[in-house]
């Protein structure tokens, strides 16, 4: 691993047309560029494909970061990695699906069916997944390579004339949350304010849903995705390229 300053160093180079130290600077960011699309497998798409996705992210924080920024190279390059990603998928239409992702979708629609009717009301995304003995994160996956991207960003329920999201309704699954924890959201929490930091904190840190969150700190579930968006927001500002 290179030192902050000799990273520092090399992005300037880099940014003024120096090849090797802009090789320097990728070989020494490919794991974290790895563990980024660790966070996309299953869905449908090659990982080398995600890959070089990914290293294009990669390369674009290089040209675009400034020290001036007050934060390190891997938190700014985090996001840029991410968005590329998503945009990659979100711009990749229609998505090629592998047959057992299919077979799992399947499977997933008839528990709901089957759940709904037992229940008599729609059942969470745990209750398919205790049905069917599987992760969460495996039925998210699948759902999300049948269906148009947006899917999972259609309205759940509406209060108050807003949209609660299917997605918010979803507990954050992914295994490497202390990766993200450690790049990106630890150093500008303690910029936010405090109500927006204690949502955040639940989300991200203590896996809390909106409703859950909304029920311990007495608020409505609309109330607490205004805090959660703001909070993301001033997340990203910190983090934006001037």
């Amino acid at each position: 691993m290179l030192a902050d300053e000799e990273v520092l160093r090399l992005i300037e180079q880099a940014q003024q047309g120096d090849r090797a130290a802009k090789d320097r600077i990728l070989e020494n960011n490919l794991n974290l560029v790895r563990s980024i699309v660790y966070r996309f497998v299953n869905r449908g798409y090659e990982w080398d494909d995600l890959f070089q996705i990914g290293s294009i992210g990669l390369m674009k924080a290089i040209e675009r970061f400034d020290a001036k920024f007050g934060v390190k190279f891997s938190t700014y390059a985090v996001p840029m990695i991410i968005g590329e990603i998503r945009r990659f998928m979100r711009d990749d239409n229609p998505i090629k699906v592998s047959r057992p992702l299919k077979e799992l979708a399947y499977r997933v629609h008839k528990s709901q069916e089957k759940l709904q009717g037992l229940m008599g009301r729609e059942p969470t995304i745990h209750e398919v997944a205790e049905d069917l003995q599987i992760a969460p994160q495996e039925i998210v996956a699948a759902l999300e390579a049948v269906q148009p991207t947006a899917s999972l960003y259609e309205s759940a329920f509406r209060e108050d004339g807003d949209k609660v999201l299917l997605l918010d309704q979803i507990k954050y699954c992914e295994q490497d949350n202390s990766f993200f924890d450690n790049l990106v959201l630890k150093e500008v929490l303690s910029r936010l304010p405090v109500k927006e930091r204690r949502v955040i904190e639940m989300r991200f840190f203590e896996d809390r849903t909106q409703a859950e969150i909304a029920s311990l700190i007495g608020l409505s579930q609309v109330q607490v995705s205004r805090i959660e968006k703001q909070a993301l927001r001033l997340i990203r500002n910190f983090l934006q390229t001037s």
